[in-house]
């Protein structure tokens, strides 16, 4: 049988490389370099070694039509935006204001897969945000570099769901840094990088990647009327954000007790322990002020994100083990987690046993200044206790609580009004109005509540 004849691209890419053999010449030793490899440049590695770590986020929310008025004008649209994988268990991160009263938050990974994610932690101030989302198979977590040896003129790379063309790349260089941005009247950024790298809306929550394909930025806004100017929140900054978020979560499940030093790594041998609160599991393991912690169980530490990593999901009882350096001495210590104690949850209070929220009031001027709306006033909900009447109707921390029954909740007297009547039982289930972004929800509130959803 006669061989089959190669393909025309195939014998065009063979006389590109004898071209190049003709210019530059050949010598022995010198290996062949042909066109694929030619094309696989810096930022396309750098790219292919980010993309299963950028995940498409898509959701619907109400934006306010016009933010002069009090009046609750607004119109449902679909947003968009990005995020990086933090976890191998479904853990991601992105901005606050891409998931920020979103109805349902779906999520497209690279390979097309899609889920439905649940939001476990956010900051406003910083404008970040954790979700989770449940894979079938272990993902593969963004590479993480540092932004604290960045340079102007560096290349860099953004990849996001620009506009909702998923997975777009742009390329470009850090422009400044140490920017500070008022992007509206609630929202002001500190110590952004500026870049050139084509930024547009959905590529919020996105990665910002150096070109050995390592996030150093979070991509979190875009100068309106300008071109070429976009701005990133460096990953230090985000990272110890994203520990602190997830301590949070951690410390309402188990108690560890150890306090690390301001996510500093000691060389390479991991890191640094500040300090460990007495009676705690960590000071019961032995562990001491002083001590570099450089692995708990099977995950290794290079920032205080992965510590916390380590935590997540944990029960109270699990034994982990710690890999420890005490001067040139290695350690292996055992670490029990605990419940809480007392002084980290929040204390017993009527809203706290009966509904399951801790509610902090907030200034009116922050209220007026943070929404759009006719309510004069709210309580900021601190913490919600699980399998609470409150975690049963979905409420979640950050919303604010506007209203019960007919009466307004601007401060804690007023709750403490509503639950001491004396037909509050005739008011049960009581309905609740909460303030999540500019969008406000209601439900029902019972005291034997199992499930239930907020209703709009």
């Amino acid at each position: 049988m006669a061989d089959r004849p190669a393909p025309l691209i195939s014998y065009c890419r063979w006389a590109a490389c004898v071209g190049l053999v003709a210019v530059w010449g050949f010598s022995a030793g010198q290996p062949l370099v042909c066109g694929s490899e030619l094309r696989q440049t810096p930022i396309v590695k750098a790219v292919q070694r980010a993309r299963p770590s950028v995940v498409n986020i898509r959701g619907e929310k109400t934006i306010t039509s016009d933010a002069q008025t009090s009046q609750e004008t607004g119109r449902r649209v679909n947003g968009m935006g990005t995020g990086v994988v933090v976890d191998s268990r479904g853990y991601l991160l992105t901005n606050h204001h891409v998931v920020d009263g979103v109805r349902e938050i779906q999520v497209t990974m690279a390979d097309g897969q899609r889920y439905t994610a649940r939001l476990v932690a956010r900051d406003p101030e910083t404008d970040l945000a954790v979700i989770k989302i449940d894979p079938a198979q272990p993902l593969e977590p963004v590479l993480v570099g540092t932004s604290s040896d960045l340079m102007p003129g560096e290349p860099v790379v953004a990849v996001g769901n620009a506009y909702g063309y998923e997975h777009t790349v742009t390329r470009g260089i850090i422009s400044a840094l140490h920017r500070a941005v008022q992007v509206s009247d609630a929202q002001y950024y500190e110590d952004l990088i500026q870049t050139d790298a084509s930024i547009n809306p959905g590529n919020s929550g996105g990665p910002l990647l150096n070109i050995d394909g390592e996030m150093i930025g979070i991509n979190v806004a875009v100068r309106a009327g300008a071109q070429g100017i976009g701005f990133a929140i460096p990953v230090d900054k985000a990272m110890a954000v994203t520990a602190g978020l997830l301590a949070s979560c951690n410390l309402k499940q188990n108690w560890h007790g150890v306090v690390l030093a301001s996510d500093v790594r000691m060389g390479e041998r991991g890191l640094a322990v500040a300090s460990v609160d007495p009676k705690s599991p960590a000071a019961q393991a032995g562990l001491q002020p002083g001590d570099v912690v450089s692995s708990v169980g099977e995950v290794q530490l290079h920032r205080a994100l992965d510590f916390h990593r380590a935590m997540l999901e944990r029960r109270t009882g699990e034994q982990l083990a710690l890999s420890v350096w005490r001067g040139d001495e290695s350690l292996n210590l055992e670490l029990t987690l605990a419940s809480p104690p007392a002084a980290a949850r929040p204390a017993a209070s009527p809203t706290w046993e009966s509904l399951g929220m801790e509610l902090k009031p907030i200034a009116p001027e922050e209220f007026r200044q943070r929404f759009q709306t006719r309510y004069r006033g709210g309580l900021a909900v601190a913490a919600v206790r699980p399998n609470s009447p409150a975690a049963a109707q979905g409420i979640h921390q950050g919303d604010v609580l506007v209203g019960m029954h007919i009466w307004e909740t601007i401060s804690l007297e007023n709750v403490a009004y509503i639950l001491n009547r004396s037909d509050f039982a005739s008011m049960v289930p009581v309905k609740f109005f909460i303030l999540r972004g500019n969008e406000t929800l209601y439900g029902f509130l019972s005291l034997n509540v199992q499930s239930a959803t907020l209703q709009r």
